[in-house]
């Protein structure tokens, strides 16, 4: 049956017209695929069929499996438990954050395919033992291979790829987890590592509400990149202990400004009290639920307080980073967590009137990291530098445009039911696609970035996040009701 979908979805992509000819599958060959699923691949076959337009078919075909196709190395533990180790693409190491977000599109397919749910129960597995190594690292080696940035001044082990601490290496498994529960009933995952690892990270992120002094992390890189150290001997800027986390870097790895990094706050408020439910209800652990509840509720406090700012032109928004004494910086990186994907984790309220105002801001030239050429438009970051566009931002603006994200009961992620007509939203969505489809330098992929006159100048020509996370739009658009809208995108 696997060699019959396999080709299947072959057949459908080469059945899309003469056009479609040239659109030559890019995924490795079916015996050099690292992870097969039978339930992706009738999607793919279920999708591309659906899809009129033959590039935007190829590219949802070569980007959505890409994650299993080629990061994903699984197996078993030490205790014969499934244990699933992933790539980030072109950088052989485990980011807690990436590979969190790399399988999280495989979820809602995880009942169809035994062997896929096992997979994805492996990286919960994986993520919270790598927590329980060291909860301050970003990134791990699989194993003590002792490869990565061994000569950073902290505390290093032969275990970590990398030890930049960020709010969002936290979150990403607890949210990854509380969704593969919640679809698929499985507790499994719920065990010991499970509980030294949400210990660990109430842990750090009280020692980096830093109310009692600077806390023990501390990093420094021998570097010409102002942005992969940090300042004050290694404990960045001062900040006024307030209620909020201090996060060293950026999803983007880049080093903050001011400690207090508005977007991550926020996703560790959503992300505690996912935490608190699945201790009350599978592990009977009020104490620990309470912690989390208690800690959420005081950090969503101070953010109420220290978050938001007056801009001249906007109105009440977000700011990217504050320290707590009055200082913000205001602009957004392309990284999610940003201030634009807020609305897509569930970390705010779309329809809030705040967000919009933000939302306007980030995709502006009052963005400092918002770039508009010849090629198209969207935001970028320190990280790559000017003048280069995340394909990642403008997949974010799509998934959070117009009235797709209108909520109709109040709780986080509920959605009203049907298509929805919204002229405006639509209008924002249909640019979006067209302009991932032109922005591919030809490729059939998504990369880190790209040049805005210049598509084929690009960054990473292999990174399954950015790749995946196509797939993940795709499909939700046509969960959304916007096939139609879709189709009648006639872009190449």
């Amino acid at each position: 049956m696997k060699k019959t979908v396999i080709t299947l979805a072959a057949m459908v992509l080469a059945c899309l017209g003469a056009s479609a000819q040239e659109y030559v599958s890019k995924r490795p060959a079916p015996e050099n695929r690292l992870f097969t699923s039978e339930a992706v691949e009738a999607k793919i076959a279920e999708v591309t069929a659906s899809l009129k337009n033959p590039k935007l078919a190829w590219m949802f075909a070569n980007c959505f499996p890409n994650t299993l196709d080629t990061t994903v190395h699984f197996g078993k533990d030490e205790n014969g438990d499934p244990r699933t180790f992933v790539y980030t693409g072109d950088i052989h190491a485990m980011w807690l954050r990436d590979s969190g977000a790399q399988v999280w599109p495989y979820v809602q397919l995880a009942n169809q395919d035994p062997h896929l749910k096992e997979m994805i129960a492996g990286v919960i597995n994986c993520q919270f033992s790598l927590i329980g190594i060291d909860p301050y690292a970003n990134a791990f080696n699989d194993g003590p291979t002792g490869t990565g940035w061994q000569k950073d001044r902290t505390k290093m082990n032969p275990n970590l790829h990398e030890r930049k601490w960020e709010i969002d290496s936290h979150c990403y498994p607890i949210r990854l987890a509380y969704q593969y529960w919640k679809v698929t009933g499985d507790t499994s995952v719920f065990g010991d590592k499970w509980i030294k690892a949400i210990t660990n990270t109430l842990q750090t992120f009280r020692e980096q509400q830093r109310k009692d002094g600077p806390g023990p992390y501390y990093f420094e890189r021998m570097t010409t990149r102002q942005t992969d150290t940090k300042s004050g001997n290694g404990f960045g800027n001062p900040v006024r202990p307030v209620g909020l986390i201090a996060s060293a870097f950026r999803p983007s790895d880049d080093a903050t400004m001011y400690e207090f990094l508005i977007p991550s706050n926020f996703f560790a408020v959503s992300s505690l009290r996912k935490a608190a439910e699945i201790l009350e209800t599978v592990n009977g652990n009020r104490k620990l639920a309470r912690e989390c509840r208690v800690l959420a509720d005081e950090v969503f406090g101070a953010l109420e307080q220290y978050a938001v700012v007056e801009h001249p032109k906007y109105g009440s928004i977000y700011a990217f980073e504050v320290d707590g004494f009055g200082n913000a910086v205001m602009m957004d990186d392309a990284n999610v967590p940003s201030l634009l994907a807020m609305a897509y984790l569930g970390d705010v309220t779309p329809r809030d009137q705040i967000y919009q105002n933000t939302r306007r801001f980030v995709w502006s030239e009052d963005n400092p990291y918002f770039f508009k050429g010849d090629a198209a438009e969207g935001i970028g970051g320190p990280h790559i530098g000017k003048d280069m566009i995340w394909p990642m931002s403008i997949m974010m603006k799509a998934f959070t445009a117009g009235n797709r994200f209108r909520f109709f009961t109040g709780r986080p992620g509920g959605r009203m039911n049907g298509p929805i007509e919204d002229p405006e939203g639509d209008a924002e969505i249909k640019w979006c696609i067209e302009t991932l489809i032109k922005c591919d330098g030809g490729t059939g992929f998504m990369h880190e970035s790209f040049n805005k006159d210049n598509p084929e100048k690009f960054t990473r020509e292999w990174f399954a996040w950015a790749n995946t996370l196509f797939g993940e739009l795709i499909l939700k658009l046509i969960a959304d009701g916007k096939l139609d809208l879709l189709n009648s995108i006639t872009v190449q």
